[in-house]
C-alpha cells in the first residue's frame, strides 16, 4: 500500500514520542486508522483540548489548567499549606515521587539541568524558587535532582543560591545510584532515598 503524506508524517511525529521508532510508529498509526471512530476521535479532541487547556507554571513549573493563575503568595494548583519543596528536573519526575506517595508537599520543576543540551541557568526555575522560599514561609528544600553529573551540578547552583536564606536544605541520599534519574526508580529505592536525605552544609564550598 502506498502511504499517503499524511500518514508518513503521523508515523514521523509518533517515531519521535520516548521509546518508540519508526516500526512501533507505524504499527500504532495502522491501529489508529483502524479504528477511526474509537481512537482516532477522542484521540484528536484531547490532544486539541490539552494543547489549549494545559501549561506549565511559570513559577512552580507543575503542570496546571491555562484557566488559574498561580502567585509566590498563593499556590492555586495545591490549595493545602506546606512547608517543604521538593526540587526535580522535569515533570516525569515529579509524577514518579507522586505516584510513590511518600512526599506530601509542594513540587518545583527546574525544566532540565544546568548543563543539559538546549539549558542554561536563566533557562530554568531556579530565580522563582529562591522566590517561593522567600514568601511561602519554606522550612526545607529537598533537592532531588538525578545524580548525573548535570543533575548534581544543578544540585550544587541551587544550594549556593539558597545559602544565605534562614531554610534547611537536604538532598537524597542512600538508595539513589549514581548517574541515576530519578523517573527510573522503584518506590522502594525512592522511599530509602527521602528517608536517608542528608542535610547539606551551606557553607561549604
Amino acid at each position: 500500500m502506498q502511504n499517503t503524506s499524511e500518514i508518513e508524517e503521523l508515523v514521523k511525529l509518533i517515531s519521535k514520542l520516548p521509546g518508540l521508532g519508526p516500526k512501533s510508529a507505524k504499527r500504532i498509526v495502522l491501529k489508529l486508522i483502524n479504528n477511526r471512530d474509537e481512537l482516532v476521535k477522542p484521540l484528536a479532541k484531547t490532544l486539541a483540548e490539552v494543547y489549549k487547556n494545559i501549561s506549565r507554571c511559570k513559577i512552580c513549573g507543575v503542570l496546571k489548567s491555562s484557566t488559574i493563575e498561580c502567585s509566590y503568595d498563593n499556590c492555586k494548583v495545591i490549595q493545602r499549606k506546606y512547608s517543604q519543596i521538593c526540587v526535580v528536573e522535569n515533570i516525569a519526575d515529579q509524577w514518579s515521587i507522586e505516584n510513590s506517595n511518600i512526599f506530601k508537599g509542594y513540587f518545583h520543576i527546574l525544566g532540565g539541568t544546568i548543563s543539559s543540551v538546549g539549558h542554561k541557568k536563566e533557562d530554568l526555575l531556579i530565580n522563582s524558587l529562591i522566590e517561593r522560599v522567600k514568601k511561602d514561609k519554606i522550612e526545607e528544600i529537598i533537592l532531588a535532582t538525578s545524580a548525573t553529573v548535570e543533575g548534581q551540578t544543578t544540585a550544587f547552583y541551587i544550594q549556593d543560591s539558597l545559602s544565605n536564606m534562614d531554610v534547611k536544605i537536604t538532598k537524597l541520599a542512600q538508595g539513589l545510584p549514581v548517574g541515576g534519574e530519578i523517573e527510573n526508580l522503584d518506590d522502594g529505592t525512592l522511599l530509602s532515598a527521602f528517608k536517608n536525605r542528608s542535610k547539606i552544609n551551606s557553607n561549604s564550598s
